[in-house]
């Protein structure tokens, strides 16, 4: 730990923040001259990093530290762009480092940018002596060949088993307290926080959790009352009332949700502009195989039209390629798991024995985990094709394909009970346990089971080490390090699809996947919302402990909307109206009040009604509040007549010396 001068004369302190993994080493090794790791060690010295070494129980530890001033002059090489005092958005200079905004927290880089400045620093070091190194480990040699990055040959060797970030024990700690622990709270949370210490997207996932909870108060209250109060002969009637108030509810909450989204880019300094990697474009280590914007312009020089045509082919190829690969995932799921799970649905219905059921769920839910696993690796192969242009578009893509295969296996049971056999009884059975069983089970394993593999993992590590000094001196054996222990907990990945995807992906199908259960059969099992409002309390706290405790410090994306999860939600509104305007058709001519013919043409009034609510919520809630398209409007003014400004005085200025040069002839 040291401090560090910001550009405002304050002082900062400065953190290890990545560590690097290397195996244990005996003593007589590390003195030789080319041994590889002090090497390492000693140019990671050079860059101007911190350097901390922790001997654990098999492995070493480097941990590394960066001063403000060597991460400023990485984000300068960089071109990360920042926001000015002026509102514009400037590249990065270490020098005019007070011309640029600070972060809500007070630090002069987010998260996300000290991670690849990080990033660039340590992957940079490379061979810049005019012949090839040769480099020592274990009795072994190996050439650090000219321009070679040093740390990615160790890696490519197994010197290096792992690089990864550390967690702030300063920071976590104060977040454990005061977010994670933090019952009190029921929906509160320290967003702003949370955004400094994990970055954009996880902050946007808990800022959304946190809005959808809080929405969730009126429907799950309007839902409990449904269920206490007997209405009667008015039951038939008070049911389509709640079925329109949760869908113009659904449509105001995300109307909403996008508003408050603009405000924390705002807040969060980031350009509306901003693609999925925008300002990032360092980040995107696994690039398409496809030719960038940029590589076309040079390959077509100034030729318009031959430029023209290549844009255009490109485009369509990668659309049609987009299509393509999303028609066989589709024709996949008709033929291949529609009749399965159609299958499932039926003889759960058939079999009369609870036993026989219980048997068929457990074959059916080890059968689905071997079809999603199938479908998640068919659809990452097909993505590779695909013309994305960069890491978060490609994890979209696959969000899209994943999503349907769980749709299919969420709710095609759920249909064939409600609108098939009709038997709303068997339907309310199946969404009670879904909603209530699935999700506690849910959150048991996700938290439970990676704290099980952790603590496997240290088991075997004491166990091994007590193994190895068997005959030695005798003690107690058990890890001292924090830095070890953080390096046996599992990474915060997602379940299919980790080298494109995050954790998020699986806290997100989960909120997906609850929120299309309570929407689509909304009208045959209203207390549905009180049991997703109470999951989602408790869905806050959880995922705030494992991001904190039971997980390593996950790699910071710089996503700043929900991207393919609002389309899925949206997707999920349509869908709700469609499915609930069946189930009121089956409740009326299932109780007699209706006949089948009227029931069926005011039921279709309604639906298109709703539809027109939908379209009409969606254009009269502005997407953005207007302080923040003031407040953007105010700084492209200030851009404007600044650059306008600047432009005049080079004008005026050459234009006198074109005058004196003439004068001077």
């Amino acid at each position: 730990m040291g401090l560090e001068m910001n550009g405002q004369g304050e002082e900062e302190q400065t953190a290890f923040e990545i560590a690097v993994v290397i195996p244990k080493r005996n003593v007589k090794e590390r003195d030789e001259e080319c041994d590889c790791v002090e090497v390492l060690v000693d140019e990671f010295r050079k860059v101007g990093l911190i350097i901390d070494r922790v001997i654990g129980l098999h492995d070493e530890f480097i941990k590394l530290a960066a001063p403000l001033e060597t991460l400023g002059r990485a984000a300068a090489k960089l071109q990360i762009k920042k926001r000015t005092h002026i509102g514009m958005d400037l590249q990065f200079e270490w020098d005019e480092c007070e011309a640029f905004v600070r972060q809500p927290d007070g630090s002069l880089f987010s998260w996300c940018e000290r991670f690849h400045c990080y990033h660039h620093i340590i992957y940079g070091i490379v061979n810049n002596s005019k012949s090839v190194i040769t480099l020592n480990s274990d009795g072994k040699e190996f050439h650090w060949e000219l321009r070679e990055s040093l740390l990615r040959k160790l890696e490519s060797v197994g010197i290096v088993k792992r690089v990864f970030p550390l967690h702030d024990e300063i920071k976590r700690k104060h977040l454990l307290r005061n977010w994670a622990l933090n019952y009190k709270d029921l929906t509160k949370q320290p967003i702003d926080e949370i955004y400094s210490y994990f970055g954009t997207k996880i902050a946007t996932y808990f800022a959304f959790l946190g809005m959808y909870t809080q929405w969730m108060f009126f429907p799950a209250v309007f839902g409990l009352t449904l269920q206490l109060i007997d209405f009667g002969s008015l039951q038939l009637l008070v049911l389509p009332i709640f079925f329109i108030s949760m869908v113009s509810w659904a449509v105001l909450f995300f109307q909403f949700w996008k508003r408050k989204n603009s405000a924390l880019l705002t807040r969060w300094q980031i350009s509306y502009s901003v693609g999925a990697d925008s300002g990032y474009k360092f980040l995107d280590m696994n690039r398409s195989s496809f030719q960038s914007p940029v590589e076309l312009i040079k390959k077509w020089g100034n030729d318009k039209t031959k430029g023209k045509e290549i844009f255009q082919r490109e485009e369509w190829f990668g659309r049609l390629t987009r299509f393509r690969n999303d028609a066989i995932v589709a024709f996949g799921i008709i033929c291949l798991q529609l009749p399965f799970e159609l299958a499932y649905a039926h003889l759960y219905e058939e079999v009369g024995s609870d036993l026989m059921k219980f048997g068929l769920t457990v074959a059916y839910l080890f059968a689905i985990q071997y079809f999603t696993k199938i479908g998640g690796k068919l659809s990452v192969s097909l993505i590779k094709y695909e013309n994305n242009e960069n890491t978060e578009y490609k994890a979209n893509s696959l969000i899209y394909k994943v999503f349907g295969l769980y749709f299919m296996q969420s709710y095609i049971g759920v249909f064939y009970h409600a609108l098939l056999h009709r038997n709303f009884k068997t339907l309310r059975q199946v969404l009670l346990q879904r909603l209530i069983v699935s999700e506690v089970l849910e959150n048991l394993v996700e938290n439970s089971l990676p704290y099980l593999k952790y603590s496997y993992k240290k088991y075997r590590a004491v166990r091994n080490k007590r193994k190895c000094e068997k005959g030695s001196s005798t003690g107690k054996i058990q890890l001292t390090s924090r830095v070890e222990k953080e390096y046996l907990k599992p990474t915060y990945s997602a379940s299919i699809g980790e080298e494109l995807e995050d954790g998020l992906f699986d806290d997100f199908l989960e909120l997906a996947l609850q929120f299309g259960m309570i929407m689509m059969f909304a009208c045959a099992f209203p207390l549905a919302f009180s049991f997703a409002a109470l999951n989602n309390i408790t869905e806050i706290r959880t995922d705030a402990l494992k991001l904190l405790s039971i997980f390593k410090r996950p790699v910071p994306r710089a996503a700043a909307t929900i991207g393919a999860w609002l389309n899925i939600f949206q997707f999920l509104i349509v869908m709700s109206i469609c499915t609930n305007c069946a189930l009121l058709v089956c409740l009326y001519d299932q109780e007699g009040k209706w006949k089948l013919e009227p029931g069926l043409a005011a039921i279709l009034i309604m639906e298109h009604v709703l539809l027109l609510i939908k379209f009409v919520f969606s254009h009269i809630v502005p997407e953005e509040p207007a302080w923040v398209r003031a407040n953007r409007m105010k700084n492209a003014t200030q851009a404007q007549d600044m650059c306008s400004k600047r432009l005049l005085r080079s004008i005026s200025g050459g234009k006198k010396l074109f005058g004196e040069i003439k004068k001077n002839k």
